[in-house]
């Protein structure tokens, strides 16, 4: 009796994974990306139009938006106010929180805590009601601050203030800071410079981050420059606002002007946060 001669099935291409093809997560990020990112193209083609009216597209292209808006005084004031702020205020808490979180680290750990809890105020108490207490305690009486830059720079700081000590706080953490200070008074320097040589070089990069991030966050800030200076002190955002009425054309020009600056401030910094990252590797 002959056996059949068993033969091996036919099998057709292997079908690929249905994970290889389809990826619900990438489906969901490119839909929230693509939700997020439509206004932001229509506001750049509106900037970039010459006119658009009821056609679906512009008429055609033009830079002019632009040029107008670099070429006007009242910009170019606001903006320099914005920047005097912001680097006051990131000047202000770089002296205050740097000695404070060298403390809380080397000398008096119970200070952190209590850092710790402070820093979180500014998220706990909303911008609005920190803005009438201040309007009722600088309005008048020996300290008349409000409408001046004075009274933007401090507020300003209480904004940064948790970003700068948790970003110096972790790069201390980072660094042997009581065995450098030990040497270097070994070698023979004083406290001061054995901070500022040997210790500060070392915090550089999370100082840097803290730097990119609150600057782009205090040039987009809004309800303290309205209600604390309004247009006695334009900044950008105040500006911004008193322009609603203007050209489409212009104000669009004027948000993506704004919204590269922070885009790049805050590129800069997550680009500084990688390095001091890969540094600290190594």
């Amino acid at each position: 009796m002959a056996h059949a001669e068993t033969l091996p099935a036919h099998k057709g291409p292997a079908a690929a994974p249905l994970s290889a093809t389809f990826n619900p997560y990438a489906w969901i990020v490119g839909s929230v990306f693509a939700v997020l990112a439509l206004p932001l193209v229509a506001t750049l083609g509106y900037a970039l139009a010459t006119r658009w009216g009821a056609t679906l597209v512009p008429d055609g292209l033009t830079l002019a938006w632009f040029v107008e808006l670099w070429t006007t005084p009242r910009f170019l004031a606001a903006f320099a106010r914005s920047l005097a702020v912001a680097v006051g205020a990131l000047a202000l808490s770089l002296v205050l929180v740097m000695p404070v979180a060298l403390l809380a680290h080397t000398r008096y750990p119970w200070l952190d805590r209590w850092m710790n809890t402070l820093i979180l105020m500014p998220f706990a108490v909303p911008p609005v009601v920190s803005s009438v207490g201040l309007l009722k305690l600088y309005a008048g009486g020996p300290l008349p601050l409000v409408g001046t830059p004075w009274i933007l720079i401090p507020t300003y700081f209480t904004i940064v203030l948790p970003f700068m000590y948790r970003a110096i706080a972790n790069s201390l953490r980072a660094v042997d800071v009581q065995s450098l200070m030990d040497a270097a008074q070994l070698l023979g320097a004083g406290p001061l410079k054995a901070f500022f040589l040997v210790i500060l070089p070392n915090l550089r990069g999370g100082v840097q981050i803290a730097i990119f991030l609150s600057f782009s966050f205090l040039v987009g800030e809004f309800v303290f420059a309205n209600m604390l200076v309004g247009t006695r002190f334009e900044t950008l955002q105040v500006y911004l606002n008193n322009m609603r009425g203007a050209s489409g054309h212009f104000t669009s020009a004027l948000v993506i002007t704004l919204f590269a600056f922070t885009l790049i401030l805050t590129w800069l910094g997550n680009r500084q946060a990688e390095h001091t990252i890969t540094e600290a590797t190594r």
